[in-house]
């Protein structure tokens, strides 16, 4: 689902950005990113070195004199936007953009984003359905462009796979209760002969929190033998 996902960098000035942004992409298994005109010279060994491993989506990167020829393959394009602008078209908060993304999850959907200085310029949104601004702290709302591509790609990622983020990895080889009761057995009986239940009316209560720590913990059997080694040469 993640093929039909592509994003378009409108006049990047800074080639490292355009390098970040690549990666952003990569970390979320997306693959398509475009430019329109670029301030520096294409391709570029300053964005390719801070691409890091995403050396591949750079390598497939195109290059188009205008939007109207970059989103050509899109169905729907959402516009990045700082601000409000006052033309004729759909503003949306970043909650109803998501919801518009999952309304729209089986369509080839194009992402534009603006020049780091001064953004996207009214002709540029002209041809967006519409336009989305990610919320930030209203007394310095300037955001780097990499830093809002890698958010829109982590959101977008969770609406494509909504179960993806919550599964859980099982713990394999967990010791059942009566190895670490043995432990714990062997713990108190040291900590008894050092005279460590000191003043001996709070004994009770400190077993209790020691167990209480141990009793929260899942340990497998090699982590159990490294403890047990450990307590035993203190």
């Amino acid at each position: 689902m993640t093929k039909k996902v592509g994003f378009v960098l409108v006049k990047p000035q800074m080639p490292e950005n355009i390098g970040f942004s690549a990666r952003g992409l990569k970390n979320f298994g997306f693959k398509n990113l475009d430019l329109v005109n670029p301030k520096e010279v294409w391709p570029n060994k300053r964005a390719i070195a801070t691409s890091v491993g995403a050396k591949d989506i750079l390598k497939k990167t195109k290059i188009f004199t205008n939007v109207k020829q970059s989103i050509n393959k899109y169905d729907i394009v959402y516009a990045s936007s700082a601000r409000v602008r006052d033309i004729n078209k759909k503003h949306l908060s970043f909650n109803e953009f998501l919801k518009s993304i999952k309304k729209n999850r089986n369509k080839k959907i194009g992402f534009i984003f603006g020049p780091e200085a001064s953004g996207l310029s009214n002709e540029d949104l002209a041809y967006a359905n519409y336009i989305f601004k990610i919320p930030v702290n209203k007394k310095f709302e300037s955001i780097n462009l990499s830093h809002s591509i890698i958010i829109v790609c982590y959101e977008v990622f969770k609406c494509f796979y909504p179960n993806y983020l919550q599964k859980e990895k099982k713990l394999l080889n967990v010791i059942n209760k009566k190895k670490l009761h043995i432990l714990v057995d062997f713990i108190e009986s040291r900590l008894e002969k050092k005279k460590f239940f000191s003043p001996s009316e709070k004994k009770k209560t400190m077993l209790i929190n020691l167990r209480n720590i141990f009793g929260r913990i899942e340990l497998s059997n090699k982590e159990l033998r490294i403890l047990s080694s450990v307590f035993s040469q203190l």
